[in-house]
């Protein structure tokens, strides 16, 4: 399979369980490296019908390999569509969720083979994978009084489900973070939203050499 084009803007993903304050700090790290944001499931219109497809609690039960290959439709539109174009445009882009969420929701989480669900991402980014992981680490018991505290939603289908499934997310992404350092950041996400923030872009920085928007 071919490769991706040479690119040189790199692409961040900011990744993380329920709660645990991605789009926030994704949010704050495009801002600071004034990079492009996006997100996943979603990025595109594509990719938004997507999104509200697999996160409607109304949509009953969704087979797995169905939430699997849907996540991998609405990512690889987002990829040709506006992560490509960006990185080689010479853009950094920070995306809210991208492969590392595949391999921790819908490989360890629904227990999906794992090396099918690698090869998958593989195929469907063309060989893209994020230059640099941060994975946004709570434990699951934060996560879930965060997301206890928001009254103006109601949970959807992946905030739903039961703490035993969360908790093998959370150990998914960890696992995944330990075989792979090189690509992968761990940050404790329990401090305060400007803690967090600091630790992120100090540990973005050192790992890719990236500058801040304010020191160019």
């Amino acid at each position: 399979m071919a490769g991706p084009l040479a690119a040189t803007g790199r692409l961040i993903a900011i990744e993380g369980g329920e709660g645990a304050g991605k789009s926030t700090q994704a949010a704050g790290l495009a801002s600071a490296l004034g990079a492009d944001v996006t997100r996943e499931p979603g990025g595109t219109p594509l990719g938004e019908r997507v999104r509200r497809l697999l996160l409607d609690p109304a949509a009953g039960h969704v087979d797995d390999w169905t939430e699997l290959l849907l996540m991998l439709a609405a990512r690889a539109q987002h990829l040709a569509e506006r992560i490509e174009p960006a990185l080689q445009a010479g853009r950094h882009v920070v995306v809210d969720r991208y492969s590392g969420s595949t391999l921790a929701y819908q490989g360890h989480g629904r227990g999906l083979p794992l090396d099918d669900v690698r090869r998958l991402c593989d195929l469907a980014t063309r060989g893209r994978w994020a230059d640099l992981n941060v994975l946004i680490d709570v434990s699951i018991e934060v996560g879930a009084a965060r997301r206890g505290g928001r009254h103006d939603a109601t949970p959807d289908r992946f905030e739903a489900e039961t703490i035993r499934f969360h908790d093998r997310v959370r150990q998914g992404y960890l696992i995944e973070a330990a075989s792979d350092p090189e690509h992968w950041l761990v940050v404790d996400g329990t401090g305060t939203t400007e803690d967090v923030a600091s630790a992120i872009l100090a540990g973005v920085q050192e790992r890719l050499g990236i500058d801040d928007a304010a020191s160019r």
